[in-house]
């Protein structure tokens, strides 16, 4: 009898914890939220920590700074800035149409999942302004005075005269006039911010397909696109309106309708990793095979085990690739943890 009543205590207690799962969810994260702090970080006389994750704001003109350590901020939905060690970073417009960030030392990566054209999204480095146009990643050295795009498409205004910079080009913002000039993208890959960065974009995927079930069939809180919390992973994510978006990185952020083809499924918050051979995988389709893996957006039709009316079974299609492959980028499955915290 005992036992029966730890059973049902038990499973109470966990249907609260899930009930309160998207408790954050109504209040979304706006630009310039803080969604992960590392080692030293500040905000004026003000010392964050893991504390202030998820509560803590920039204002315009306000300056986020680290010493040893790391930090990352949303920007609009789908949009991630990183800024590295001992770096500077001042939010002057958090508005979702109007959004720009200065960094004024140090480095920061600027991952960019979903971008809309009326998104004007800028980061200011050296007195320039360089607008981020296409999904991609971008790089800023404020310290050695240059941007790179690693993908996507980026337009620095210098003067009254533009530089349009493509995946795999950099700007010398020392040099005048400014011009986009190749560089090696494996010297980029090298850094740790880099390495860093690589590693939150898979943690937040993951996050995004424990957070996107939630609200398959539209669940309670669900309010289309944008940024929600999940408390597994002490973070927001970013959970798209409708398909697959895919990070500069290879990882998926699925919609609540797509999420059952995420390589990953939760049982009780523990997750179970997918391995190199997709062939293993199971029955039915997984991002990560070689007809799904790929840049862009993928869309298709949804079956009512997606929680949308229409046909099951389609396999839509993709757009064209950031890295093509038969799997993950960088190997098998998500990062080599032992479960959710």
């Amino acid at each position: 009898m005992q036992k029966k009543y730890t059973a049902v205590i038990s499973s109470l207690f966990l249907m609260g914890l899930l009930s309160a799962a998207p408790a954050r969810a109504t209040d979304a994260a706006r630009p310039g939220s803080l969604n992960y702090v590392e080692g030293q970080i500040s905000i004026g006389n003000q010392n964050l920590d893991a504390k202030s994750i998820g509560s803590v704001e920039l204002q315009p003109g306000e300056s986020l700074a680290t010493g040893a350590g790391k930090a990352e901020l949303l920007l609009t939905p789908g949009v991630f800035f990183r800024i590295g060690d001992n770096s500077v970073a001042r939010i002057i417009s958090p508005r979702l149409t109007d959004t720009e960030v200065e960094l004024t030392h140090g480095a920061a990566n600027v991952e960019v999942t979903e971008i809309h054209p009326q998104n004007f999204l800028r980061v200011i480095e050296d007195g320039r302004s360089t607008e981020l146009v296409k999904n991609g990643l971008y790089d800023f050295d404020a310290d050695r005075d240059r941007m790179r795009v690693f993908d996507g498409q980026a337009i620095v205004q210098d003067g009254n005269r533009q530089v349009k910079v493509k995946g795999g080009q950099e700007v010398d913002f020392t040099m005048e006039p400014l011009q986009a000039r190749k560089f090696d993208k494996k010297s980029l890959e090298m850094t740790d911010l880099y390495r860093w960065t690589s590693l939150r974009s898979s943690y937040l995927a993951e996050a995004n397909a424990d957070a996107a079930g939630t609200y398959v069939g539209g669940g309670p809180g669900w309010y289309g696109g944008g940024w929600y919390w999940d408390p597994w992973f002490d973070a927001y994510t970013f959970i798209p309106g409708d398909g697959i978006f895919y990070s500069p990185f290879g990882w998926g952020f699925y919609s609540p309708g797509f999420v059952v083809e995420a390589p990953i499924f939760v049982r009780g918050h523990y997750f179970h990793r997918f391995g190199r051979d997709y062939q293993a995988w199971g029955p039915g389709r997984h991002y990560g095979m070689p007809n799904h893996f790929g840049r862009g957006v993928r869309y298709g039709a949804r079956g009512p085990a997606a929680g949308f009316p229409g046909g099951a079974g389609s396999r839509g299609f993709s757009g064209g690739g950031f890295r093509g492959g038969a799997g993950f980028h960088g190997g098998g499955g998500f990062h080599g943890g032992g479960g959710h915290r």
